[in-house]
């Protein structure tokens, strides 16, 4: 009897095989979203730094760009924490991380 069956266990038929636990999953997508973030950052400092530049003294457009520039540094706080954080609970866990 012939079986026609194909192991999805294999890396070299499965792409997603290579995913055994939650650690090779983070491993993955924590740098990519980091990178995501840190693109992200570098846009809204750019927007924030030239709305400040050509505000032209005008108070209302000077707090909209130190809004825009205090929320990037910010959200840069917050996923440095994330990151730190993540870090804290693979250590905790003994999940092993190479990020």
């Amino acid at each position: 009897m012939n079986v026609y069956a194909v192991d999805f266990s294999q890396e070299a038929t499965n792409p997603i095989a290579k995913f055994k636990d939650i650690g090779s999953i983070i491993n993955v997508v924590i740098p990519l979203m980091t990178l995501g973030a840190g693109l992200i950052f570098l846009a809204m400092l750019i927007v924030g730094s030239f709305g400040y530049l050509t505000s032209q003294g005008n108070p209302e457009n000077v707090k909209k760009a130190q809004g825009t520039l205090f929320s990037a540094v910010l959200g840069l706080i917050i996923v440095i924490c994330a990151y730190v954080i993540v870090k804290i609970i693979s250590t905790i866990f003994n999940i092993p991380l190479w990020i």
